[in-house]
């Protein structure tokens, strides 16, 4: 299979380069200084160049907070890119995988959200992620999209790298206590991609969102703790007072779902794939830093 992976100087798609590095697929990595998602022109003549049989898009705007200012290109790159994307897939007769988010999701539920669950986003980022979704939808390609949250791992900026670099510099740190969800090992994402590939080869393939996360569901807070506590272990320094504090005490541009727990059980008993152990990846991350 010839697979054209978008994105791959990305968290994610750093993690993609490593899980499909001893695998037989002929890979074509791609960052955006090589292929901008933005020129649609340009990726459709590259996409067609290549002839992949299956794209992967693990290019996207992450920045939630930024985007409630910078909304144009929000909505480029999250929405109107991946439409383009989608149907060059179609014509080409080319499968997708696209990874969103649970920011789809206004976070007001009290159980996990399921694949069916209405969505409802609260800010700019969530919405360009769900039209994104919708777009891919109606295109027509084969396509499937994979949900996730709170992505942690060695590469790129996320909330580990945050709490280790702080947790160096300040003695007393407050982090919010009352969102909950699903930290997600980025790794782990990335293996769950490489065993979907091969899902497009089969017969009985069906487009489709999956949901995939962290098997425990926690606070920022309670993530800190798991973070701290291993950086401890192996020497590293760590504030010596965490405290919980509340959303309204730590106010951000964009709302946070107050909770985004999800639901993997249809992805796991589709394909046996667990959701990612976070607590047991935080110590290998620290190692690697």
């Amino acid at each position: 299979m010839k697979i054209l992976v978008l994105g791959s100087n990305g968290q994610l798609g750093h993690c993609l380069v490593d899980q499909f590095s001893c695998l037989e697929h002929q890979i074509i990595f791609t960052t955006r200084s090589d292929l901008d998602i933005t020129d649609f022109a340009a990726i459709k003549d590259k996409v067609t160049q290549i002839k992949p049989d299956l794209i992967i898009n693990a290019s996207a705007y992450t920045a939630v907070d930024k985007a409630e200012v910078d909304r144009e290109q929000a909505y480029l790159i999250n929405h109107h890119a991946v439409a383009n994307i989608a149907d060059i897939c179609r014509e080409l007769h080319c499968g997708l995988i696209h990874v969103s988010t649970d920011y789809v999701f206004d976070g007001a539920a009290t159980e996990p959200y399921i694949e069916t669950d209405t969505t409802n986003p609260q800010g700019v980022y969530g919405d360009s992620k769900l039209r994104g979704e919708q777009a891919i939808e109606a295109s027509g390609c084969h396509y499937l999209i994979i949900r996730t949250a709170w992505v942690f791992s060695e590469y790129g900026n996320n909330f580990l790298k945050t709490m280790l670099r702080l947790g160096v510099d300040r003695d007393e740190l407050g982090v919010v206590g009352d969102q909950i969800g699903c930290p997600t090992y980025a790794q782990d994402i990335a293996r769950c991609v490489v065993e979907l590939s091969d899902y497009f080869e089969q017969e009985d393939f069906e487009s489709q969102i999956f949901h995939y996360c962290g098997d425990q569901p926690c606070s920022w807070y309670q993530f800190a703790q798991a973070i701290f506590s291993c950086a401890a272990h192996q020497g590293l320094t760590t504030p010596a007072v965490l405290k919980s504090i509340t959303t309204e005490q730590y106010p951000t541009a964009a709302p946070r779902p107050a909770y985004s727990v999800m639901d993997c059980r249809k992805l796991s008993s589709k394909f046996q794939i667990p959701p990612s152990d976070w607590r047991a990846a935080i110590s290998g991350v620290i190692v690697r830093l």
